[in-house]
């Protein structure tokens, strides 16, 4: 890939394991400000020199407390420094960090550190500590608990805070010479294809399964992610996403062995306010994120005077023959150029502003980013990257380039990575960042592996110059009982594009044909109702209502004016509440698990397919939609 930022890193001998990072960023990157959180309008911050002696305090402090090379311990805690530090220690041991979603249930987190066999579990806080103390009694391996803040160990009898393992490491190094020696050496026996990690994941379906990731698969691909991302030492990053999973955890990897600063978001609800503390360089995201910011955007416009209305329109416009210039290699004539320059400088210089004003690129990962999205971050000045992967692939497979990114595509793979479709379109993947396989499941590992390929389950095509498009998941195509089969997701991705809707879910599997289920976004739905003369009302009357239903008609009829016959959308059924990671219809990166929510509203679905009584008007009953 052209525009390689950072190829020395490839070829760095002094990074061969993810036990080597500590070590290797402390010698190269002094700074005073390295790793943060946000606390209201402030930054925490540690020194480049604090987070490595941190982390070799903890490391001793838990062999002191029986962990060894090859042991596993449980975390389960959203991101902040801390996650990192307990991460870091554990693989400077040799031992196995067990990421343990902070929205489990005791009996979902104790299926997870069970099968693992986990010796140690640490916890964020009470609340989490509590979870992993209830779980305790199902995973007899399990022998000491840890919680990462101070004070919240006393709900529970014996555990102990992560400063008090500190505390036991560092009173070693005072206590015995060459203790901080031995430490090193330790860590520099770690080797490559010893495993690093477990992470337990079942996607958007089937049971969890613990990937086995080693340090070899997830260094290379921290060292590729790092020859085509645009990573700096000068750069601060701001992480919100959780660090249990597969991309963010690289990510944050990649950073700091390109000597980024990085801070971790107070929460996801304070996103907003965080960016503006931070004022980030560069970030990563899922597409919902960048739909929601731009619907903001088109929201608070449509709020606004009249003539405010125009000149936005007026810039988009101009944005929009820019960057289709721009994407297709040409350069834009000079009224073009112009026009643009007058709407950055009246619209999209605001737009940045609202996310710190600094931001150079936008990663993109998890689901399918909408090129409509692309295309008007990048006209508004902020590019996004998408890239492809999954957690069993380390996780990065490909990614665009940040110089030319090619929106509607994932981009080309990275070194060291080979992509091929097999004959039923499926994307298979060979390189080092492939995992060892699924822990304690052979089978489903040979039903993946195949030959040294990866069988990622996705369905895609190669274009002739190497860049990757990704059609669908595998299982999630849907073959209606005509035997016609559809793609959902890019179905989905231009429902949500609409300014009212929130999330969208497509149906018609083994059914007659497809239908779909909307969660409306309530706020704007509110709006345009007062906008019309018409009341509100509580949710789940509103998605009940023939107006409130004839809205979201009206932009499935527009969707189906570009869908082939058998794809058009027949029925539409509202839903009063959003998908939620707590109950499982999302994922922790905000993915839709299309079975949990089919589960979940299977009263709804099967309305939609009823057949209606003999002598019954259409729409009685569960709101529908058009019948074309």
């Amino acid at each position: 890939m052209a525009g390689g930022f950072n190829p020395e890193i490839a070829r760095e001998d002094a990074l061969q394991t993810l036990a080597d990072l500590p070590f290797y960023v402390s010698g190269r990157y002094p700074k005073d400000q390295y790793i943060g959180r946000c606390r209201g309008e402030a930054v925490e911050w540690l020194s480049s020199r604090e987070l490595f002696d941190r982390i070799r305090d903890v490391a001793l402090g838990l062999e002191a407390l029986g962990l060894e090379a090859g042991d596993r311990i449980a975390l389960a805690s959203e991101s902040r420094p801390g996650w990192l530090v307990i991460d870091l220690a554990v693989l400077t041991i040799g031992a196995v960090l067990v990421p343990v979603y902070p929205t489990l249930t005791a009996a979902q987190a104790a299926a997870v550190m069970a099968d693992a066999g986990v010796r140690m579990a640490a916890g964020a806080d009470a609340a989490q500590l509590a979870k992993l103390a209830e779980a305790r009694p199902s995973v007899p391996s399990l022998h000491t608990l840890i919680v990462l803040t101070a004070g919240a160990e006393a709900a529970v009898p014996g555990a102990l805070t992560l400063d008090a393992v500190a505390a036991r490491g560092h009173d070693r190094i005072r206590g015995g010479w060459g203790v901080a020696k031995e430490y090193r050496d330790r860590a520099a026996r770690v080797r490559a294809d010893d495993l690093a990690t477990l992470i337990y994941t079942s996607g958007t379906t089937g049971e969890p399964k613990g990937v086995m990731l080693t340090h070899g698969n997830i260094v290379s691909n921290v060292k590729g992610c790092l020859q085509v991302l645009p990573v700096r030492q000068e750069d601060v990053a701001l992480s919100f996403l959780p660090l249990s999973h597969a991309f963010e955890r690289t990510v944050v990897y990649a950073y700091l062995a390109a000597g980024a600063s990085v801070v971790f978001a107070e929460a996801m609800d304070t996103l907003p306010r965080d960016l503006m503390t931070v004022r980030p360089t560069i970030m990563t995201g899922v597409p919902r994120v960048f739909e929601k910011v731009r619907a903001r955007v088109f929201d608070t416009v449509a709020r606004g005077p009249a003539l405010e209305r125009a000149v936005f329109a007026w810039a988009v416009k101009a944005a929009e023959a820019w960057t289709a210039a721009q994407l297709d290699g040409r350069r834009p004539p000079p009224w073009i150029r112009g026009a643009h320059a007058l709407a950055d400088r009246l619209v999209f210089a605001r737009i940045r502003a609202r996310v710190g004003g600094r931001v150079r690129a936008f990663v993109s990962g998890s689901a399918a980013l909408s090129p409509a999205i692309g295309r008007f971050f990048y006209g508004a000045g902020l590019t996004i990257v998408e890239g492809y992967g999954l957690t069993e692939t380390s996780p990065v497979l490909t990614v665009n380039p940040f110089e030319a990114p090619r929106f509607g595509t994932v981009g080309p793979p990275l070194p060291g990575v080979e992509l091929r479709i097999a004959d039923d379109g499926e994307i298979l993947a060979r390189g080092p960042n492939v995992m060892r396989g699924y822990y304690n499941r052979p089978e489903a590992t040979a039903a993946v592996l195949v030959d040294g390929w990866f069988h990622t389950g996705d369905v895609g095509r190669i274009e002739p110059d190497g860049f990757l498009v990704i059609t669908d998941r595998k299982k999630d195509v849907l073959v209606t009982s005509g035997g016609k089969k559809i793609a959902p997701q890019p179905i989905e991705n231009v429902v949500r594009l609409n300014l009212l809707v929130t999330e969208a879910v497509l149906l018609g599997e083994r059914r007659r044909f497809p239908a779909i289920l909307i969660v409306p976004d309530f706020a704007a739905l509110e709006r345009r109702l007062r906008e019309l003369g018409r009341p509100a009302g509580p949710r789940d009357q509103l998605v009940r209502r023939p107006d409130v239903v004839a809205l979201y008609q009206a932009i499935v009829d527009e969707v189906n004016r570009g869908l082939a016959q058998f794809e058009r959308i027949k029925k539409v059924a509202l839903l009063p509440e959003e998908f939620s990671i707590a109950r499982g219809e999302l994922t922790p990166t905000m993915k839709v698990r299309r079975r949990a929510v089919e589960r979940r509203w299977s009263e709804i679905i099967d309305g939609l397919y009823a057949e209606p009584p003999p002598g019954a008007a259409p729409g009685d009953g569960t709101p529908r939609g058009p019948q074309s």
